[in-house]
């Protein structure tokens, strides 16, 4: 019998460090821009939030593609959620905010045109409007107060999607152009 063993290259080995590294990068971004950029809805009975986390987290996505998107998304957010005050929100947020993260990501990666990241950003919308009205649904157990939620959902994620919007053109051939991406 004949074993053989992986062993890692050089540079298969720093290509790793480096996506270990972007994504570690970008997951704080994600958090920091949700915990100092917020502001809460008092049209919302239940405190809703309107943050700014979803613009790194777009970012993150489109440049870096769906595995940092979901990874820098979804334990960003799921971190701010457990770090203040929002610790029921947690395990939502994980799985809502990864979803969006990996659904921007899978869009974009073979496809990096205009029409794609309103596409993906739309599907992101979606994700978060119906991931969290189900969330609210499970943690107040009623169907009607969730509604009240979505038009702060809808004004994050609008805000954050026109803001990638304009900035995602030059970040990516800055990206491209550092090396960063591959």
């Amino acid at each position: 019998m004949s074993s053989k063993t992986k062993t890692a290259t050089p540079a298969s080995s720093s290509a790793h460090i480096k996506s270990i590294a972007i994504t570690a990068i970008c997951l704080v971004l994600v958090f920091v821009f949700t915990a100092l950029v917020n502001i809460r809805l008092p049209f919302a009975p239940n405190g809703g939030l309107i943050h700014l986390g979803n613009l790194p987290l777009f970012v993150a996505a489109i440049l870096f593609g769906k595995r940092t998107g979901m990874i820098a998304g979804g334990i960003g957010m799921a971190l701010f959620d457990l770090m203040s005050g929002w610790t029921l929100w947690a395990p939502f947020t994980l799985v809502i905010v990864g979803c969006m993260g990996l659904v921007v990501g899978a869009i974009t990666e073979k496809h990096q045109t205009f029409p794609f990241y309103l596409l993906a950003l739309v599907a992101a919308c979606a994700i978060k409007i119906v991931g969290y009205y189900f969330a609210e649904a499970i943690i107040y157990g009623n169907l009607i107060v969730p509604i009240t939620s979505i038009p702060g959902n809808l004004i994050q994620v609008g805000v954050a999607a026109v803001i990638t919007l304009v900035i995602i053109h030059p970040l990516r051939l800055a990206v491209e152009h550092t090396g960063l991406r591959k």
